[in-house]
């Protein structure tokens, strides 16, 4: 499969669930690997938030997102509208902090992405692949999702809520079998009638209606109850006099509360960022177990990922830059200058590499019987490497600098030694602002990771 976008933007207005503000949100299309990444527009300067699960900040009645204090909230629904649609890049534009709720569904999104149309593009689409099972379970609240290895997607969702209106649902969605548009996408998010004050007195809900959602009715409330909360949803006269659903419409499906929880888990697990390959079993789900449920699977897919990084180096190819090229665009001389080639650059990638000879200036004084080349100098590396990268998107970049300002997660797993050729692979985990470069980096010689570690660098224009 390639990767797919929209042929062309559209929009849609409505009024944000909790916040009951207007907002516009617009979808549109993005190039290769850019996947999924919201935009507010109604700051400045404008602030780009990639949809992935580790700018998750609250999952209270929705999934929000964050990144330097601004927030995208309510973000479930147009994921799993886009998972569903199988589109893997689009860049989708708010003028406010949450995304409209509508009618509580995926089913408007799903209709203006198809008014758009698709676009196949060149690249090949990237899956994660489960490939053992992986397992969050909690205890107390009964609740536990579960990821088995299979050669497509499906899901399935079990909820029990203790309530004798509501009852034992299950549902099922397999990718080769069930179009998500017509069996998912209808359905409806729900709400227990006795929970809407709680929720209204908690600052949320405000953009509520009990056109938006099916509300439950599985507890009877009295009159003072009833026309309390009829005024706060502006909705006159509200009526209970029966358990069932509050709601005049009939049910889309019979078990459409279990089917909208298996549209908001697609949602969540849209944050790993990669469409997965493998059967997922989720009994009781919401968005915090959602979330860290994904958590897992991302950390598992990022610890599979290093093993099939490894670049291919042949030594007969002209390299992207020799040492004398890299040489003018870093101010690293001997004996610090620790990138001999570089051999791929991308906009996102860079792959640099050294060849470890006996003559390193280093082994005189680093176990001079016993040679190893020095873990920081690896980080040194990955640091230089990195630095060609982030230059790269520079007009001028041989008048800047590249700075050290954060190093995490960094670890070392083989000895380097005179002999080995090591490769430095070095690639953004979101892009640069304000100078801030973010990378991931990874050494490894042969088929061998031996060390890596995420950077933080700042690049700065020479004064």
């Amino acid at each position: 499969m390639k990767q797919h976008t929209i042929k062309q933007s559209a929009s849609l207005e409505g009024i944000g669930l909790h916040t009951g503000k207007k907002v516009t949100v617009s979808f549109l299309p993005a190039p290769v690997g850019h996947g999924i990444k919201f935009q507010r527009t109604d700051i400045e300067p404008t602030m780009s938030i990639a949809a992935d699960i580790s700018k998750v900040v609250s999952t209270n009645r929705g999934t929000v997102l964050s990144q330097d204090d601004v927030t995208i909230s309510t973000v479930e629904h147009a994921l799993s509208a886009i998972i569903g649609l199988h589109i893997d890049n689009v860049l989708i534009e708010i003028s406010g902090s949450e995304l409209p709720i509508l009618n509580g569904s995926s089913k408007p999104y799903v209709e203006l992405l198809t008014q758009c149309g698709f676009e196949e593009q060149e690249e090949d689409r990237e899956y994660y692949e489960i490939k053992e099972p992986i397992q969050y379970i909690d205890d107390a609240l009964g609740i536990e999702l579960i990821a088995l290895p299979a050669d497509e997607f499906s899901l399935t969702v079990m909820i029990d809520f203790n309530s004798e209106v509501l009852g034992h649902q299950y549902a099922h969605f397999d990718t080769k079998k069930d179009d998500y548009a017509t069996d998912i996408a209808p359905c409806r998010t729900f709400v227990f009638l006795h929970e809407l004050n709680t929720l209204f007195e908690q600052g949320l809900i405000r953009g509520g209606d009990i056109d938006n959602a099916v509300v439950i009715v599985d507890k009877l409330m009295s009159e003072t109850e009833l026309s309390d909360l009829s005024k706060k949803l502006n909705k006159p006269n509200i009526k209970v006099e029966k358990t069932g659903i509050l709601n005049t419409t009939q049910l889309h499906f019979e078990n459409e509360p279990a089917r909208h929880k298996l549209l908001d888990v697609i949602g969540d697990l849209a944050l790993i960022g990669k469409p997965i390959k493998g059967k997922i079993f989720a009994k009781k789900p919401g968005h915090f177990a959602n979330t860290e449920f994904a958590k897992l699977l991302k950390k598992n897919y990022l610890e599979q990922r290093k093993y099939q990084n490894v670049p291919k180096y042949d030594p007969n190819k002209k390299p992207i830059l020799d040492t004398v090229q890299i040489m003018k665009k870093l101010p690293h001389r001997f004996p610090f200058l620790l990138v001999d080639k570089v051999i791929e650059l991308s906009a996102t990638r860079v792959v640099g590499m050294k060849n470890i000879t006996m003559n390193e200036w280093f082994f005189e004084g680093h176990f001079p019987n016993n040679p190893v080349f020095p873990g920081v100098l690896q980080v040194e590396a990955m640091a230089q490497t990195g630095g060609i990268l982030a230059l790269a998107n520079t007009s001028d970049e041989e008048q800047w600098d590249t700075y050290f300002l954060k190093i995490d997660n960094c670890k070392f797993k083989e000895k380097v030694v005179p002999g080995d050729t090591i490769m430095f692979v070095m690639e953004l985990k979101e892009p640069i602002r304000r100078g801030i470069v973010h990378m991931q980096g990874y050494c490894y010689v042969g088929n061998k990771l031996v060390s890596e570690a995420d950077l933080t660098a700042l690049i700065q224009k020479r004064s």
